[in-house]
């Protein structure tokens, strides 16, 4: 992310679905693999954060957050 815009980290509680948090893990497993004792070492809580971060992003939560009409 860095490097794309100039962005803070703000640490917040986000609402997503149990299906959408499944998805992230496993895809994670998939990509990442486990180690030869069969544990998988991946900091699942950040990938949420990345995925997150990127949505926001590329879906331009910046023009959305400016609406005041999406901050009632």
């Amino acid at each position: 992310m860095a490097g794309q815009k100039d962005t803070l980290v703000v640490n917040v509680h986000v609402e997503i679905t149990g299906a959408a948090l499944q998805a992230i893990v496993e895809n994670v497993k998939k990509i990442k693999g486990c180690d030869s004792d069969g544990v998988y070492r991946v900091d699942t809580a950040g990938k949420v954060s990345e995925v997150i971060s990127r949505f926001l992003l590329e879906k331009d939560f910046e023009s959305y957050a400016k609406d005041s009409r999406n901050c009632l």
